[in-house]
Parts: C-alpha cells; sequence; structure tokens
C-alpha cells in the first residue's frame, strides 16, 4: 500500500510543502502528479464558497477512493486534502498528488482519485455573492458523473 495522506482542513493548502512531503528522501520516485483545485470568482459575483461536509464520513471516502486508486496502479504516495469553511477566489480548495516511478501511473491515479472525490465524497458548497444576495448551493454536475464511466 502507497503511503496515503488524507485531510480536511479549514486552513489554506501548502502545494509545495505537500508536493515535497510526497518525495522527500525518495529515490524510487520518477513522477509526481498533482492536480490543484481553485475557488473562481466567477465573472466577479462570487466572494467566496462555503465548503461543508459530513466529518468521518468524507474522510472515510477519500480513505476509500485512495485505496482503490494504490490497487489498480504502482503508487508510492498518495496525497489528499480537501478544505472546509469559507474559500476566497484564487485559494486552493483541493490539492490531489500522486508519485509513482513512472508518469502514466501517476497520471491515471491523480485523474481517477479526482474524478470519484469530486462525485463521490460527501460535500456541499454554497455560494457567497459579490452583491449581498443569498448564494446557491452549488448542484452537481452531470459531467462530474459521467466522468465516472471510463474508469
Amino acid at each position: 500500500m502507497a503511503p496515503l495522506v488524507v485531510r480536511l482542513q479549514a486552513e489554506p493548502i501548502d502545494v509545495g510543502a505537500e508536493t515535497r512531503f510526497l518525495s522527500e528522501g525518495r529515490g524510487d520516485i520518477g513522477a509526481i502528479v498533482t492536480f490543484t483545485g481553485l475557488c473562481r470568482d466567477e465573472k466577479g459575483t462570487l466572494s467566496g464558497l462555503e465548503l461543508e461536509h459530513f466529518p468521518g464520513m468524507a474522510e472515510a471516502e477519500i480513505i476509500r477512493i485512495a485505496e482503490e486508486a494504490a490497487g489498480r496502479w504502482p503508487l508510492l504516495g498518495i496525497v489528499a486534502i480537501h478544505r472546509y469553511g469559507l474559500v476566497a477566489p484564487g485559494e486552493v480548495i483541493v490539492l490531489v498528488g500522486v508519485a509513482s516511478s513512472h508518469r502514466q501511473a501517476a497520471f491515471a491515479g491523480a485523474e481517477f482519485i479526482m474524478d470519484f472525490l469530486k462525485s463521490r465524497a460527501p460535500f456541499w458548497k454554497k455560494e457567497h455573492r459579490t452583491d449581498g444576495r443569498e448564494g446557491q448551493w452549488v448542484d452537481a454536475k452531470e459531467s462530474d458523473e459521467a466522468a465516472l464511466s471510463r474508469w
């Protein structure tokens, strides 16, 4: 089993530190693939996103997804970190980092984890609008669900 770090946190994510964690002191790693998801301002209409989750359930689902990826590809390390609370435009919402000896496994593992995290992990996003109006809860996208069919 690949070393696995899963965290949910309100604090900003240090992408550089987490990437270094995956490779520090390791000579067997030939590739690290990261996906960094950022909060968008939606053309100036959003001041942020409020992210909620079910503590315990969210971590367990992300661990399950990461362990499945580690069973499918020869992965040497996985980091999956997701923010909760209020996240401002430009800030990191999610980081998935995957280390492997070769790039193909790292790319596939990272994409698999992100596709399933997006559709299966219990998170909810509520918009905070710049005009002061009540924001909406963001609906799941059909395209995210459709992405799972290739796995």
